[in-house]
Protein backbone atom coordinates (compact mmCIF):
# COMPACT_ATOMS: atom_id res chain seq x y z
CA UNK A 1 0.00 0.00 0.00
CA UNK A 2 2.83 2.31 0.93
CA UNK A 3 4.56 1.58 -2.36
CA UNK A 4 1.35 2.28 -4.29
CA UNK A 5 1.00 5.72 -2.66
CA UNK A 6 4.61 6.58 -3.53
CA UNK A 7 4.01 5.57 -7.14
CA UNK A 8 0.85 7.69 -7.35
CA UNK A 9 2.59 10.74 -5.87
CA UNK A 10 5.50 10.29 -8.27
CA UNK A 11 3.11 10.10 -11.27
CA UNK A 12 1.25 13.23 -10.20
CA UNK A 13 4.48 15.15 -9.82
CA UNK A 14 5.54 14.07 -13.30
CA UNK A 15 2.49 15.69 -14.96
CA UNK A 16 3.50 19.07 -16.34
CA UNK A 17 1.16 21.85 -17.52
CA UNK A 18 1.53 23.70 -20.81
CA UNK A 19 4.06 26.48 -20.83
CA UNK A 20 3.13 30.05 -21.83
CA UNK A 21 5.04 29.59 -25.08
CA UNK A 22 3.04 26.47 -25.93
CA UNK A 23 -0.21 28.26 -25.16
CA UNK A 24 0.78 31.19 -27.39
CA UNK A 25 1.68 28.82 -30.22
CA UNK A 26 -1.65 27.02 -29.94
CA UNK A 27 -3.54 30.33 -29.92
CA UNK A 28 -1.67 31.50 -33.02
CA UNK A 29 -2.47 28.26 -34.84
CA UNK A 30 -6.16 28.57 -33.96
CA UNK A 31 -6.21 32.18 -35.21
CA UNK A 32 -4.59 31.12 -38.50
CA UNK A 33 -7.10 28.33 -38.99
CA UNK A 34 -9.99 30.70 -38.27
CA UNK A 35 -8.66 33.28 -40.72
CA UNK A 36 -8.19 30.62 -43.39
CA UNK A 37 -11.66 29.14 -42.88
CA UNK A 38 -13.55 32.47 -42.80
CA UNK A 39 -13.48 33.14 -46.58
CA UNK A 40 -14.56 29.57 -47.27
CA UNK A 41 -17.47 29.85 -44.83
CA UNK A 42 -18.47 33.15 -46.42
CA UNK A 43 -18.30 31.54 -49.86
CA UNK A 44 -20.49 28.70 -48.67
CA UNK A 45 -23.01 31.19 -47.32
CA UNK A 46 -23.17 33.12 -50.61
CA UNK A 47 -23.45 29.85 -52.51
CA UNK A 48 -26.41 28.84 -50.36
CA UNK A 49 -28.10 32.18 -51.04
CA UNK A 50 -27.53 31.80 -54.76
CA UNK A 51 -28.97 28.29 -54.80
CA UNK A 52 -32.03 29.38 -52.82
CA UNK A 53 -32.64 32.26 -55.23
CA UNK A 54 -32.47 29.88 -58.20
CA UNK A 55 -34.74 27.41 -56.45
CA UNK A 56 -37.35 30.06 -55.69
CA UNK A 57 -37.26 31.40 -59.26
CA UNK A 58 -37.78 27.86 -60.53
CA UNK A 59 -40.69 27.49 -58.11
CA UNK A 60 -42.30 30.68 -59.42
CA UNK A 61 -41.90 29.52 -63.00
CA UNK A 62 -43.41 26.15 -62.12
CA UNK A 63 -46.41 27.76 -60.40
CA UNK A 64 -46.89 30.13 -63.33
CA UNK A 65 -46.85 27.14 -65.67
CA UNK A 66 -49.63 25.50 -63.68
CA UNK A 67 -51.55 28.78 -63.73
CA UNK A 68 -51.14 28.87 -67.52
CA UNK A 69 -52.43 25.31 -67.91
CA UNK A 70 -55.39 25.98 -65.61
CA UNK A 71 -56.44 28.95 -67.73
CA UNK A 72 -56.01 26.96 -70.93
CA UNK A 73 -58.20 24.16 -69.59
CA UNK A 74 -61.00 26.39 -68.33
CA UNK A 75 -63.01 26.55 -71.59
CA UNK A 76 -65.82 26.92 -72.30
CA UNK A 77 -66.74 28.35 -68.89
CA UNK A 78 -63.53 30.32 -68.49
CA UNK A 79 -60.75 31.77 -70.63
CA UNK A 80 -59.94 28.75 -72.76
CA UNK A 81 -56.43 29.89 -73.61
CA UNK A 82 -53.36 29.96 -71.42
CA UNK A 83 -51.98 33.15 -69.96
CA UNK A 84 -49.52 34.08 -67.22
CA UNK A 85 -50.09 36.05 -63.99
CA UNK A 86 -50.48 39.73 -64.80
CA UNK A 87 -51.75 39.17 -68.34
CA UNK A 88 -55.33 40.07 -69.15
CA UNK A 89 -55.07 37.77 -72.22
CA UNK A 90 -52.34 35.65 -73.76
CA UNK A 91 -51.68 38.35 -76.38
CA UNK A 92 -51.08 41.21 -73.91
CA UNK A 93 -47.59 42.13 -72.70
CA UNK A 94 -46.52 42.59 -69.10
CA UNK A 95 -43.76 45.09 -68.50
CA UNK A 96 -42.36 47.16 -71.36
CA UNK A 97 -43.49 50.33 -69.54
CA UNK A 98 -45.14 53.03 -71.62
CA UNK A 99 -44.38 50.92 -74.68
CA UNK A 100 -46.70 48.14 -73.48
CA UNK A 101 -48.31 46.55 -76.49
CA UNK A 102 -51.10 44.21 -77.49
CA UNK A 103 -50.97 41.53 -80.16
CA UNK A 104 -54.75 41.28 -80.31
CA UNK A 105 -54.96 41.86 -84.06
CA UNK A 106 -54.85 38.76 -86.27
CA UNK A 107 -54.78 40.03 -89.86
CA UNK A 108 -51.60 39.51 -91.90
CA UNK A 109 -50.49 43.10 -91.39
CA UNK A 110 -51.33 43.03 -87.70
CA UNK A 111 -49.52 39.73 -87.19
CA UNK A 112 -46.37 41.19 -88.73
CA UNK A 113 -46.56 44.18 -86.40
CA UNK A 114 -47.24 41.86 -83.46
CA UNK A 115 -44.15 39.77 -84.14
CA UNK A 116 -42.08 42.95 -84.42
CA UNK A 117 -43.34 44.18 -81.03
CA UNK A 118 -42.75 40.84 -79.34
CA UNK A 119 -39.28 40.48 -80.86
CA UNK A 120 -38.30 43.95 -79.62
CA UNK A 121 -39.55 43.15 -76.13
CA UNK A 122 -37.73 39.83 -76.05
CA UNK A 123 -34.50 41.43 -77.28
CA UNK A 124 -34.63 43.97 -74.45
CA UNK A 125 -35.12 41.20 -71.89
CA UNK A 126 -32.40 38.98 -73.35
CA UNK A 127 -30.05 41.99 -73.31
CA UNK A 128 -30.67 42.38 -69.57
CA UNK A 129 -29.97 38.69 -69.04
CA UNK A 130 -26.62 38.97 -70.77
CA UNK A 131 -27.62 36.85 -73.76
CA UNK A 132 -26.91 39.48 -76.40
CA UNK A 133 -23.37 39.77 -77.76
CA UNK A 134 -21.50 42.86 -76.65
CA UNK A 135 -23.67 43.46 -73.58
CA UNK A 136 -22.82 42.38 -70.04
CA UNK A 137 -26.43 42.45 -68.92
CA UNK A 138 -28.10 43.57 -65.71
CA UNK A 139 -25.50 42.52 -63.17
CA UNK A 140 -26.21 44.82 -60.24
CA UNK A 141 -29.49 45.83 -58.67
CA UNK A 142 -28.78 49.54 -59.22
CA UNK A 143 -27.86 49.19 -62.88
CA UNK A 144 -30.43 50.43 -65.37
CA UNK A 145 -31.93 47.51 -67.31
CA UNK A 146 -32.88 47.75 -70.96
CA UNK A 147 -36.35 46.28 -70.50
CA UNK A 148 -39.03 47.38 -68.04
CA UNK A 149 -39.69 44.74 -65.38
CA UNK A 150 -42.60 44.21 -63.01
CA UNK A 151 -42.21 43.37 -59.32
CA UNK A 152 -43.62 39.91 -58.60
CA UNK A 153 -44.94 40.72 -55.14
CA UNK A 154 -44.91 44.55 -55.20
CA UNK A 155 -42.12 47.13 -54.91
CA UNK A 156 -43.36 48.39 -51.54
CA UNK A 157 -44.24 45.06 -49.99
CA UNK A 158 -43.31 45.18 -46.32
CA UNK A 159 -41.81 41.68 -46.42
CA UNK A 160 -39.62 42.30 -49.45
CA UNK A 161 -39.54 45.87 -50.80
CA UNK A 162 -37.41 46.92 -53.75
CA UNK A 163 -33.95 47.94 -52.47
CA UNK A 164 -33.37 51.68 -52.37
CA UNK A 165 -31.87 52.96 -55.61
CA UNK A 166 -32.77 49.90 -57.64
CA UNK A 167 -32.66 50.26 -61.41
CA UNK A 168 -32.58 54.05 -61.47
CA UNK A 169 -30.96 56.07 -64.26
CA UNK A 170 -28.37 58.65 -63.16
CA UNK A 171 -27.43 61.82 -65.04
CA UNK A 172 -23.93 63.19 -65.69
CA UNK A 173 -23.87 64.78 -62.24
CA UNK A 174 -24.65 61.51 -60.53
CA UNK A 175 -28.19 62.57 -59.65
CA UNK A 176 -31.09 60.17 -60.07
CA UNK A 177 -33.39 60.99 -62.98
CA UNK A 178 -36.96 61.39 -61.70
CA UNK A 179 -39.30 58.59 -62.71
CA UNK A 180 -36.52 56.54 -64.27
CA UNK A 181 -37.04 53.33 -62.32
CA UNK A 182 -37.57 50.36 -64.60
CA UNK A 183 -39.13 48.18 -61.94
CA UNK A 184 -42.85 48.87 -61.82
CA UNK A 185 -45.92 47.55 -60.04
CA UNK A 186 -48.92 45.73 -61.45
CA UNK A 187 -51.64 45.27 -58.87
CA UNK A 188 -53.52 42.55 -60.75
CA UNK A 189 -50.33 40.60 -61.37
CA UNK A 190 -49.21 40.88 -57.75
CA UNK A 191 -52.60 39.62 -56.57
CA UNK A 192 -52.41 36.58 -58.85
CA UNK A 193 -48.84 35.77 -57.85
CA UNK A 194 -49.72 35.95 -54.16
CA UNK A 195 -52.69 33.65 -54.69
CA UNK A 196 -50.36 31.08 -56.24
CA UNK A 197 -48.34 31.04 -53.01
CA UNK A 198 -51.18 31.16 -50.50
CA UNK A 199 -50.76 34.93 -50.01
CA UNK A 200 -47.16 34.37 -48.90
CA UNK A 201 -44.44 36.65 -50.24
CA UNK A 202 -41.22 35.13 -51.51
CA UNK A 203 -38.33 37.47 -50.80
CA UNK A 204 -34.87 37.28 -52.29
CA UNK A 205 -32.19 35.93 -49.97
CA UNK A 206 -29.91 38.81 -50.99
CA UNK A 207 -30.02 42.21 -49.28
CA UNK A 208 -30.19 43.94 -52.66
CA UNK A 209 -32.27 41.29 -54.36
CA UNK A 210 -35.89 41.43 -55.50
CA UNK A 211 -37.95 39.16 -57.76
CA UNK A 212 -39.22 40.66 -61.00
CA UNK A 213 -40.88 39.32 -64.13
CA UNK A 214 -41.84 40.29 -67.65
CA UNK A 215 -44.07 38.61 -70.21
CA UNK A 216 -43.55 38.81 -73.96
CA UNK A 217 -47.01 38.78 -75.52
CA UNK A 218 -48.17 35.86 -77.61
CA UNK A 219 -50.30 36.40 -80.69
CA UNK A 220 -51.88 35.03 -83.83
CA UNK A 221 -54.99 32.90 -84.13
CA UNK A 222 -56.00 29.38 -85.12
CA UNK A 223 -53.07 27.26 -86.23
CA UNK A 224 -50.86 30.36 -86.42
CA UNK A 225 -51.18 31.19 -82.72
CA UNK A 226 -47.98 31.45 -80.68
CA UNK A 227 -47.74 31.55 -76.87
CA UNK A 228 -46.46 34.26 -74.52
CA UNK A 229 -43.08 33.89 -72.83
CA UNK A 230 -42.54 34.43 -69.11
CA UNK A 231 -39.22 35.61 -67.68
CA UNK A 232 -38.47 35.75 -63.93
CA UNK A 233 -35.27 37.17 -62.43
CA UNK A 234 -33.63 38.30 -59.20
CA UNK A 235 -32.22 41.82 -59.54
CA UNK A 236 -29.28 40.95 -57.27
CA UNK A 237 -27.78 39.80 -60.58
CA UNK A 238 -30.33 39.10 -63.28
CA UNK A 239 -27.73 37.55 -65.58
CA UNK A 240 -27.00 34.85 -63.00
CA UNK A 241 -30.44 34.38 -61.48
CA UNK A 242 -33.20 34.00 -64.04
CA UNK A 243 -35.44 31.50 -65.75
CA UNK A 244 -38.06 31.51 -68.48
CA UNK A 245 -41.09 29.52 -69.55
CA UNK A 246 -42.27 29.26 -73.13
CA UNK A 247 -45.28 26.88 -73.29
Amino acid sequence: MKQTLKTLIRNVKSIKGNSLAEFATTTALMATLAATAAPKLSEMSEGAKAQKSRDEIDKMVKQAGQFYQDKAASAPEGEGRGRFPGQSKFNESVGHGTAAYSNAGATSTQNTASHTASDAHRLAIETDLGNVAGNDGWRQYNDTPTAVWVSVFGTSNADNPTPSGAAVTYDANGDAVAGSSKIIDDTDGTTEWKELFGDEVMGSTFQDGHYVYSVVAGGGSGEDVYPPILYVADIENATDFNNLLEP
